[in-house]
C-alpha cells in the first residue's frame, strides 16, 4: 500500500474511535434505542412499512450488484471483450466476501457477543449492556457490527474504482452507499436490532475494506487509460464524466 493510502486508513480508523468513545462519553446507543422502546411493547415501530420491508428487501441491490459482477467476471473468460472488466468485477465481488461477508459477519457479528438492544435490560431483556470494545460470551449476541448495514455500506463499492477518474461518479455512488447504510441503520436500531455504534462500525468496516482491496489489487496505481475501462464499465451511461 501507497503512503498515502495508510494515512488514509489511520485517518478512518481514529474517526472510528473518536466516534465509539463519543458515542460511549454520551450513552448515546442506549438513548436512541430508548427512544424507539415501548415498555410492554418491545421495539413496536420496527415490524411496520417500511421497515420491515428495508429489513427483509434491503439487501437486494448489494446481492445484485456482486452476483452481476460475478456474472461479468466469468463470461470475461469466453467474451474478449469483456477481459479489461475483470479487475473491476473482481474487486467487487471481493469487496462483497470480504467486507460484509468475512469481517463483519463471520469474524466479527459471529463471535463478539454483544447482546442487541432487545436483548439487554434495559429494554426487557435478560443481559447487560455493552460497549462495542467488550467482546462477551454470549453465544446469541450478534449486534457487533451491523450485518445488514455492512451489506447496505457496499453499494458504496464503485467509489473506489472511479475515484482516480471520474470524480463526480465516484462521490455520487459514495453518498448514495452511505445514505442507503444508514437507511438500513436506522431501520435496524428501530427495530432493536442493533445500536448506533454497530452501524458506525459497518460503514467503517466496509469502506477500510475498500480502501486496502483497490490498493492490494494494484487498481490505484493503472495508468489513466488502462483505468478508463473499469470507469466506462461502472458509469456506462447513466452516471456523466467530469469537464476536465
Amino acid at each position: 500500500m501507497t503512503k498515502k493510502t495508510v494515512m488514509h486508513v489511520l485517518i478512518i480508523v481514529l474517526a472510528l474511535v473518536i466516534g465509539t468513545v463519543s458515542i460511549a462519553a454520551t450513552g448515546l446507543d442506549v438513548a436512541v434505542s430508548r427512544f424507539f422502546y415501548i415498555p410492554g411493547a418491545g421495539f413496536y415501530y420496527g415490524n411496520i412499512q417500511p421497515w420491515r420491508a428495508i429489513y427483509q428487501y434491503g439487501e437486494w441491490p448489494a446481492l445484485l450488484m456482486a452476483s452481476g459482477a460475478l456474472l461479468a467476471l466469468i463470461v470475461s473468460l469466453y467474451r474478449l471483450h469483456l477481459r479489461p472488466y475483470r479487475m473491476a468485477c473482481s474487486f467487487l465481488v471481493l469487496l462483497y466476501l470480504v467486507g460484509p461477508g468475512f469481517l463483519v459477519n463471520v469474524v466479527l457479528k459471529d463471535h463478539w457477543g454483544r447482546p442487541r438492544p432487545e436483548q439487554i435490560e434495559a429494554f426487557g431483556g435478560s443481559h447487560t449492556f455493552s460497549q462495542p470494545w467488550e467482546k462477551t460470551d454470549f453465544s446469541g449476541g450478534r449486534s457487533f457490527p451491523s450485518g445488514h448495514s455492512s451489506v447496505a455500506f457496499y453499494m458504496m463499492a464503485p467509489y473506489f474504482l472511479l475515484r482516480r477518474t471520474r470524480k463526480n461518479g465516484a462521490y455520487i455512488w459514495l453518498s448514495a452507499g452511505l445514505a442507503y447504510g444508514i437507511l438500513m441503520g436506522i431501520a435496524r436500531v428501530i427495530q432493536g436490532g442493533h445500536f448506533v455504534s454497530d452501524v458506525l462500525w459497518a460503514a467503517g468496516i466496509v469502506y477500510l475494506t475498500g480502501l486496502v482491496l483497490v490498493s492490494l489489487m494494484g487498481l490505484d496505481a493503472q495508468s489513466r487509460h488502462s483505468h478508463a475501462y473499469i470507469s466506462d464499465f461502472l458509469v456506462s451511461q447513466t452516471i456523466p464524466r467530469d469537464h476536465a
